[in-house]
């Protein structure tokens, strides 16, 4: 919450997307499934897919410059950039440093956080709070993923999830009485190893060993994921909702994390908000992870689903556990 009468606002949002799509289709001749089994599980008809030489940063920056032209921002005046992603181009440097340089952003602060499916949410929220303190003007939010490239294609149950993608935003304060009114945001590392990538890092560098164990690809509980993102995102959402002195009735978008039809739907169902102010674009993308909420947040604006005064609010669940809600009046 707003602490000194100054809140954030979203003045550009942009995304981008890879041109390779890969159909359910096409996953019939990979691995022992059909179109009709994905969409029914899912609610996926289709995934956009980076190609080798594509990483993180080649997604990032289109869908930055996107949002720099609709918010009327040059790279100049950036004071910060975040950048939420699990899928870096590099452990180190950082994809937001890759990004600073490439939109030629001169001595702006930038780092990456790695919350998984959270992570615009949480940077959005992040942003919002400095905003806030008065020592940030504007600052450019990035989620992007190349989840492909971790994906085990020969795993039915997860490969066919995952899609790439990237998103971004570019957050200043606000001019009238809107922007973000509340934000939530929570972790428990207890349940990490419900969903994870074993390898890679300092307790599972790669070698053949790892290699061969397929420590390097995502790992996921499906079942428990599940059960944990419906009530997590519920919390998260009602906590926002109750903050800003609202109900589920009062929202007029509801943008969750594009990861499972039945996940948001059970979401919207206990908060009592209808179908038709849900806002579902999984069935092109699939499950970007990070640039999830971003791209269905650009689209939602391309397709003017989303106006000045509306209440919008955007909730998302994701690897470590964490998970995160705001709140936004539209300006």
């Amino acid at each position: 919450m707003a602490v000194s009468g100054r809140r954030a606002a979203f003045l550009g949002v942009g995304h981008y997307t890879p041109e390779n799509v890969l159909t359910n289709s096409d996953f019939e001749k990979i691995v022992d499934t059909t179109d009709e089994w994905i969409l029914e599980r899912t609610g996926i008809r289709e995934r956009h897919v980076v190609t080798e030489d594509q990483a993180a940063s080649d997604l990032a920056i289109p869908a930055t410059r996107a949002a720099l032209e609709k918010a009327g921002v040059s790279p100049e005046e950036l004071d910060l950039i975040l950048v939420g992603t699990v899928t870096s181009d590099y452990l180190f440097p950082s994809t937001a440093c890759i990004v600073q340089d490439k939109i030629g952003a001169r001595n702006v602060a930038a780092l990456d956080t790695s919350v998984g499916c959270s992570a615009f949410i949480y940077n959005c929220n992040i942003a919002s709070q400095l905003i806030e303190s008065g020592h940030y003007q504007r600052i450019l939010v990035i989620g992007v993923e190349t989840l492909t490239k971790l994906t085990d294609y020969t795993d039915r149950n997860t490969c066919v999830l995952f899609g790439d993608g990237a998103g971004a935003a570019v957050l200043g304060p606000a001019q009238g009485e809107g922007g973000i009114l509340a934000t939530h945001m929570k972790a428990d590392g207890s349940l990490g190893y419900l969903l994870e990538m074993p390898g890679g890092g300092s307790r599972h560098p790669p070698t053949h060993e790892s290699l061969d164990q397929k420590l390097h690809y995502i790992k996921m509980a499906g079942r428990e994921v599940f059960k944990h993102a419906v009530r997590s995102m519920c919390e998260a959402a009602t906590y926002v909702l109750d903050a800003g002195g609202f109900s589920g009735e009062d929202v007029d978008l509801l943008i969750p994390h594009q990861a499972n039809l039945r996940i948001m739907s059970a979401v919207a169902e206990r908060l009592k908000i209808p179908e038709e102010k849900v806002f579902v674009n999984l069935d092109k993308y699939g499950n970007t992870s990070a640039a999830s909420i971003p791209i269905a947040l650009s689209e939602a604006l391309e397709e003017g689903r989303v106006k000045t005064g509306d209440l919008v609010l955007n909730v998302a669940f994701g690897a470590g556990f964490t998970w995160a809600a705001h709140l936004v009046r539209w300006e």
